[in-house]
């Protein structure tokens, strides 16, 4: 689904690992990495893990992203528990990923 999200954007790579994100991103020669943080209790948890992650690869920066306004408070568990319970999602997610959360939780889109 990410890659479909992404597909407008041929910049972009989606790709999957098993294990450390410190050896994803080492193994990778990146420089910098780029996390999403949308209220404090993301800060708090993100925050922690920037500081492991500085000092399991020093070289390697974190840089933090707020969204805009509109996708804050947005979650994968609040979309999904909306669209268990008959509620309308689609503003919330793609069209691709529309589709398949409606027949995951047994609705027609």
């Amino acid at each position: 689904m990410v890659r479909e999200a992404c597909s407008n954007y041929p910049q972009v790579q989606v790709e999957s690992f098993d294990g450390l994100l410190a050896h994803f991103v080492l193994a990778r020669g990146a420089k910098a990495m780029v996390r999403g943080l949308r209220a404090v209790t993301d800060f708090d948890y993100e925050f922690q893990l920037a500081g492991m992650n500085r000092t399991l690869m020093p070289e390697v920066e974190t840089v933090f992203l707020t969204p805009s306004d509109r996708y804050q408070f947005i979650s994968s568990t609040f979309v999904r528990e909306i669209a268990t319970l008959n509620g309308e999602v689609d503003k919330f997610v793609s069209k691709g990923v529309h589709e398949k959360l409606m027949t995951k939780v047994g609705r027609s889109s």
